[in-house]
């Protein structure tokens, strides 16, 4: 049994066909998907996804990417949202230097609201970083709320060791099979016990799926190639980042 704990399945490539998508992860072993929004439109499609479907869940916030031009009421609208059921965490929330679509200073000043509500509200959060390593981890640290996980972890052996000494969970994708030494080395590096899966399709199709949609149903690629890395079992896998995640998102 798997969990995909990050997919966008708002994305027309896996909406249209919603209901093949999560038969076909079912078949596969997947059996509960975390589906992420990363704007306050899409929060709207994700909590209808997580209704019409016991094996999906919502989580909802604002992406750095999507951070600038929100309307001033955009917490209290998220706080709303994030009160309906199924809703098992805050995210995808974060920094991304890589593409700056919103300028760094408002991405930093909506990832620091959007901290203080999960805290508020006590629910785990759902971590983008990219290529802002340094500012995220002092911005996290120094409010102090440490219960995330780094999705898509695109770090070193170092970054990761770091982060989950400070108690945060790692999840990697398909990016975990392309043979990049420092992702697997990184992942080598995370304790199994703070370790998750993820797709975040529709992107980063796995290792012979490449070119292809991305979708929870290849989960257990990913699951083998971590098998692999760690010299463990997939089976062992398997089991442990399925607690991991029960446990992290309180799902049923």
């Amino acid at each position: 049994m798997f969990i995909d704990t990050h997919a966008h399945l708002t994305y027309p490539t896996l909406n249209v066909q919603l209901s093949e998508v999560i038969e076909r992860a079912e078949e596969a072993g997947v059996t509960r998907i975390i589906n992420v929004a990363t704007d306050l439109e899409s929060a709207e499609m994700v909590l209808d996804s997580a209704n019409k479907f016991d094996g999906v869940f919502a989580a909802l916030g604002i992406h750095p990417q999507d951070s600038a031009n929100l309307p001033s009421d955009w917490p209290d609208r998220l706080r709303e949202l994030l009160s309906k059921p199924k809703v098992v965490a805050l995210g995808e929330i974060g920094l991304d230097y890589y593409r700056e679509f919103s300028p760094k200073a408002t991405q930093i000043e909506v990832f620091r609201r959007q901290i203080l509500i999960a805290r508020e509200l006590k629910l785990p959060m759902i971590l983008h970083d990219r290529q802002a390593h340094e500012d995220l981890k002092q911005i996290l640290t120094e409010i102090g709320y440490h219960k995330g996980v780094l999705h898509c972890f695109s770090g070193n052996a170092v970054f990761a060791r770091e982060m989950t000494d400070l108690g945060f969970y790692i999840s990697f994708t398909g990016n975990a099979t392309y043979g990049n030494r420092k992702t697997e080395q990184a992942a080598q590096a995370v304790p199994l016990e703070k370790l998750m899966l993820e797709t975040d399709a529709p992107f980063l199709a796995p290792e012979g799926k490449r070119g292809e949609t991305n979708e929870p149903a290849y989960i257990p690629l990913i699951a083998a190639k971590i098998a692999e890395l760690k010299g463990l079992p997939i089976e062992t896998v398997a089991t442990v980042t399925t607690q991991n995640a029960i446990n992290f998102f309180n799902l049923p």
